[in-house]
């Protein structure tokens, strides 16, 4: 019997029997526009609609005789339509119930994945809120750069998981795309009225010119997009692993009452969650591929591209749903520790803090290329030694201290300088 879903999770819309409830709403819509335009009687229609259901099992033992999956569907919906069975599928061809249903599968994985969307613009924007202000280094290379806040890095992930937002809301217009234009899209066989009616009723719009396929296009747009934000999920992912390292340890996945990080080192606590991640991104990205040559099909259709499908699109849209849920409980639970992203800043004795110093000798005189040869030396200095410590270094060197007041010096080492307009960002964010 054909299961009812009303809230289905993303792995149900991607069952057969899901596909199958998919063709037949495709099959009554099209016998639906026929009634209303005078080609079937609407009392047929009627009947269609009270007596059609299907058996997932029978349709499957169908197909095993006849090796076709539409025809194996629309046998045993016969079986309990009867007579009035002889209207559905009227005028069309196999893709016009597979790319048209097909086509509503993936608006209602894209309607799940954006509402998840939702839970993780949420968790970032709140944790970017929390950490306004808590200072740490920017790194670039790997390397200290100069200081940043906690919540303006968020602030960046925020943003591109907007962006990844808009694009989505993009391509499920472009996806939401049917076709009943028959054997190789001319209509010969059934009005583009019909067409027109059958996709209004399924709040799709027609495809512009089909062939006996939608172009896969309008797919390898919809998986590329997926694969974008897994890219994106997988970006968070690395960053997270990276500020997890033991000499780092700046954020740190949570760790759960008597979980376990290794079967040998009792010690260990490990960025598993961000490292599954990392993963499973790849798996996304390598679909976008297989979409991308799905779009060169024989003449006017082929079924080279349906067997790629079948493992594409389910496990696209099954393993980015999954990502955005594991991403988002990462972010909420993420515990951070802000003394020791204060010890990382200030390793060295600020050394962090060069620029600075350098641009405030020029402020005063100094030409660029010595400014800059002044504090590289002091720089490097304090670097190499265990204890070093830059700001000692150019407290005591008479060539700043020539130039430079006490109070001026201090200035220089001073991290709110660099955090002064951050204010900016997160008002464009809404923080």
């Amino acid at each position: 019997m054909i299961e009812r879903y009303t809230l289905p999770e993303m792995g149900d819309l991607w069952t057969d029997s899901y596909k199958f409830q998919t063709w037949l709403q495709v099959e009554i819509a099209v016998c639906e526009a026929q009634a209303q335009l005078g080609y079937i009687p609407s009392e047929a229609v009627a009947e269609i609609k009270a007596k059609a259901n299907f058996d997932t099992s029978r349709i499957l033992e169908i197909e095993a005789e006849v090796r076709h999956d539409v025809i194996a569907f629309l046998t045993n919906v016969n079986e309990y339509v009867g007579d009035a069975g002889r209207y559905i599928h009227l005028g069309m061809t196999s893709s016009d119930v597979l790319d048209t249903a097909l086509a509503l599968q993936m608006v209602a994985s894209l309607d799940l994945i954006l509402r998840r969307l939702e839970d993780l613009i949420a968790a970032i924007r709140q944790r970017a809120g929390e950490h306004r202000y808590t200072v740490m280094i920017g790194r670039s290379h790997g390397i200290h750069a100069e200081p940043i806040t906690f919540g303006f890095k968020l602030a960046g992930w925020l943003a591109e998981v907007l962006r990844n937002q808009e694009r989505l809301q993009i391509v499920r217009k472009n996806i939401a795309v049917g076709k009943i234009s028959g054997a190789v899209g001319t209509y010969a066989n059934i009005e583009p009225r019909v067409e027109a009616l059958a996709c209004e009723f399924l709040g799709l719009r027609p495809d512009a010119a089909s062939t006996q396929v939608v172009s896969r296009d309008i797919h390898a747009e919809y998986v590329q997009q997926l694969a974008l934000l897994a890219a994106s999920i997988e970006r968070f992912a690395v960053e997270i692993r990276n500020l997890q390292k033991t000499d780092v340890l700046e954020v740190e996945e949570y760790f759960s009452k008597g979980q376990k990080g290794s079967s040998a080192m009792p010690h260990k606590r490990n960025p598993i969650r961000s490292e599954r991640l990392t993963g499973m991104a790849r798996m996304v990205r390598s679909y976008a591929v297989a979409a991308v040559e799905n779009v060169a099909l024989w003449h006017e259709r082929d079924i080279s591209h349906s067997s790629v499908e079948r493992v594409m699109l389910p496990d696209a849209c099954i393993l980015t749903h999954f990502m955005i849920v594991e991403i988002t409980e990462l972010v909420k639970n993420l515990l951070v520790y802000p003394d020791n992203m204060a010890r990382n800043m200030n390793c060295y004795g600020g050394v962090v803090f060069s620029q600075r110093v350098m641009l405030t000798l020029v402020e005063k005189g100094v030409r660029r290329e010595e400014a800059y040869k002044i504090v590289q030396e002091n720089a490097h200095t304090a670097w190499n030694k265990l204890d070093g410590n830059f700001h000692d270094l150019i407290s005591q060197d008479a060539r700043v201290k020539e130039r430079l007041s006490f109070e001026e010096i201090e200035a220089c080492f001073n991290p709110q300088h660099h955090l002064q307009h951050l204010d900016e960002v997160y008002q464009r964010l809404g923080i």
